[in-house]
């Protein structure tokens, strides 16, 4: 694609950046034939080559973004599916980032949209005020049939049934192997994730001390910064992956630290990532380095040689995140590490479309989101799965709230069949009884 940037817009290294990959692109077309809200909508400003359009018009002319391009930038669900299918290697994440910025510094959004994006960043990145909103949507569920705003309704619908207590675990501490020592590694234990289900970093914890590993829980960690790098809010996302840099680094410098083990994989695309949002500022070498060990669950896990399991006649049906799957290009560790412990794995049709979830998009986006659930949960139930698995929190949520049978975190069947406890889930009353076969070794 011919582009027409000034010198002095190629000053600026986002410009720079957005130049490079708008060149990559060839017009092909085969990016919309992946792409979720394409495949919805039927819009061609829907589709990845359309939105590139848009972008590409917007930067060049330094134009202040109108309605229409917001709408369809903001429809985007930054599931990167269509970098997984372009022949040309567009980073198409990068573009639709700058793009994201650059509306948020440039265009007035109405009253209504700039308070739900301020409390979703003033809320969701911080546990206890996560926790209290929950609480909050959880005594207005009975009435939200009254609720006018569809992303109102959906916020309350997103409480679970049950907010778990916190766990001492994501206190910052050390938790020595129980077997010799293999490596060490810093546990991420997140934002949301810490509100929503702490069983997820509690089964993470034991499988790796099971196997070996000193767990580091580092002193100043906290949010990866996805949630409001995805809103456009260059300030805010910076400001919270800087702190997880300096308090990796310290790890670092203070010994070995083989891994930085991430088990949200919306997350983990984004620390993968840092080296490329520090490369122009003083944390650049340290950001390049965390990015370097950062580590999804299943990497370190099929690197650490776990020992097959008996067999267990539960069938489960792995949903691919898209943040794994096309983000990070992590397609077969889920997978295999569950056919080693015993576990019949089933995919559904279309395995690299998106659920829904996408950080905040189930809630800013509700309708569209709710369409791709239901594709997603038709598709995944036409296996007949006795169990959903998945390695990304938004989706386990996105899919539970509907799903005929148990949602689960990979990693915690991965615990329960080498040793661990049979994950919550699995016990909440949902409609499959199977589950309650128990595991053979």
């Amino acid at each position: 694609m011919q582009t027409f940037f000034s010198d002095d817009q190629l000053k600026d290294i986002d410009f720079q950046r957005s130049n490079e990959i708008l060149r990559a692109c060839v017009h092909c077309g085969f990016c919309t034939a992946t792409c979720p809200t394409y495949q919805v909508l039927g819009d061609e400003l829907d589709s990845p080559r359309g939105r590139i359009y848009l972008i590409k018009d917007m930067l060049e002319n330094n134009r202040i973004p109108d309605k229409k391009t917001v709408q369809h930038i903001d429809r985007c669900l930054s599931c990167l599916s269509c970098m997984t299918t372009c022949p040309s290697g567009v980073h198409y994440m990068h573009l639709v980032d700058h793009a994201r910025a650059y509306i948020e510094q440039n265009y007035k959004r109405p009253l209504s949209e700039r308070l739900l994006r301020s409390v979703l960043a003033k809320v969701l990145p911080y546990p206890t005020r996560f926790r209290l909103a929950l609480l909050g949507a959880k005594l207005a569920r009975p009435f939200v049939r009254f609720v006018p705003d569809a992303r109102l309704r959906a916020m309350i619908k997103m409480a679970p049934k049950q907010i778990p207590a916190v766990s001492r675990n994501d206190d910052p501490q050390v938790f020595p192997p129980e077997t010799p020592i293999k490596k060490r590694v810093a546990l991420m234990t997140g934002c949301a994730q810490r509100a929503l289900n702490t069983d997820i970093n509690d089964a993470t914890i034991r499988v790796l001390k099971r196997f070996g590993c000193e767990v580091v829980i580092a002193d100043g960690q906290g949010c990866c910064g996805a949630l409001t790098h995805h809103m456009g809010k260059v300030d805010e996302s910076h400001a919270s992956a800087a702190k997880n840099i300096n308090a990796w680094y310290a790890e670092i410098e203070n010994g070995r630290l083989d891994a930085i083990v991430i088990n949200t994989s919306g997350c983990g695309t984004t620390v993968k990532d840092y080296g490329h949002m520090f490369r122009d500022t003083p944390l650049a070498e340290k950001a390049a380095k965390v990015s370097a060990i950062a580590k999804d669950i299943s990497e370190v896990l099929v690197d650490l040689d776990i020992p097959e399991q008996a067999h267990a006649d539960l069938r489960v049906a792995y949903h691919a995140a898209c943040s794994l799957q096309h983000g990070q290009k992590i397609k077969d560790h889920p997978k295999t590490l569950l056919r080693k412990m015993g576990f019949e794995v089933v995919e559904p049709a279309d395995a690299h479309l998106c659920c829904g979830s996408a950080g905040t998009y189930n809630l800013m986006q509700p309708e569209i989101s709710g369409q791709l659930k239901t594709n997603k949960l038709r598709r995944l139930m036409a296996k007949s799965p006795d169990i959903i698995a998945a390695g990304n929190i938004g989706c386990m949520m996105q899919l539970g709230s509907d799903a005929e049978v148990p949602v689960v975190h990979t990693v915690e069947l991965i615990d329960w069949a080498t040793g661990g406890p049979k994950p919550g889930a699995l016990n909440a009353g949902a409609k499959s009884q199977k589950p309650e076969i128990p595991i053979l070794r």
